[in-house]
């Protein structure tokens, strides 16, 4: 893809709206909704990579109540011939086709690569990839197995279901995947990891990665870079491709 001159590409994720409570995180969302609004002006594709909610899980027939500001927006964005692409984080695993269906904005499991600009970029959330991690790795099994997520959504009210969800996502700090947001150094990040052992068989000009709440621009080497988003609880950050240059920006 060429991006069309004067037009960038913009990436967020981590904003966990909801969290710890739908009051306190409004004034996030506004925020939020207010980049939206500024990035529209001239943006080529918009990427957002994940825990976007701090929970979320989808019915045939039931959407989380909450969150109209932020689904209006982007729902505006997609009508207007802005693709939105969604990568989901370990928050909100259990998406299941509203956001294709409502807002035709493609959701994807798994990390994606692209090419803009002669650039490649592999993307995606970054939870339970390269070494360690090996607890959460294994709770993702549960989470993602089609039968523990039929009991869930089966057996319980989605009332009390959303709620104990919500409850479990703020509290338990293994789900949530953040509980040492703090920079190992290259030896020890296990995302850097991960992306030198992807350039072992091809090259990729970017890596770009949430999940890990912390702003970060590292090289790789043979100019290739690994960037992670930050979030949108603390640092407010974002990642923006004019065409040729990836930069992290404050909002």
């Amino acid at each position: 893809m060429q991006i069309p001159k004067g037009k960038k590409i913009y990436f967020a994720s981590d904003n966990h709206l909801g969290a710890p409570t739908q009051a306190q995180s409004l004034p996030r969302e506004k925020k939020f909704v207010a980049w939206l609004d500024m990035v529209k002006q001239d943006a080529a594709a918009i990427f957002l990579l994940g825990d976007m909610f701090d929970f979320w899980m989808e019915y045939k027939r039931v959407v989380p109540k909450g969150f109209t500001r932020t689904l209006g927006k982007l729902a505006e964005i997609s009508d207007s011939g802005i693709p939105i692409y969604y990568f989901v984080g370990n928050h909100d695993l259990w998406m299941n086709g509203y956001f294709e269906e409502e807002l035709n904005i493609p959701v994807y499991h798994k990390p994606q690569e692209y090419t803009f600009n002669n650039k490649t970029f592999f993307i995606g959330h970054g939870d339970g990839l390269g070494p360690d991690d090996k607890g959460y790795k294994r709770m993702k099994k549960v989470f993602t197995n089609p039968i523990a997520k039929w009991l869930f959504q089966r057996l319980l009210h989605p009332d009390f279901a959303l709620r104990l969800g919500q409850y479990m996502s703020v509290k338990n700090k293994m789900i949530s995947g953040d509980d040492d947001a703090k920079f190992l150094g290259n030896d020890k990040e296990w995302l850097v990891q991960y992306c030198k052992r992807k350039l072992e068989t091809k090259h990729r000009d970017f890596f770009v990665f949430g999940h890990r709440h912390l702003p970060l621009n590292i090289d790789l080497g043979n100019q290739s870079k690994y960037v992670n988003l930050g979030d949108w609880i603390q640092y407010f950050t974002y990642g923006v491709f004019d065409g040729k240059n990836m930069e992290l920006k404050e909002y």
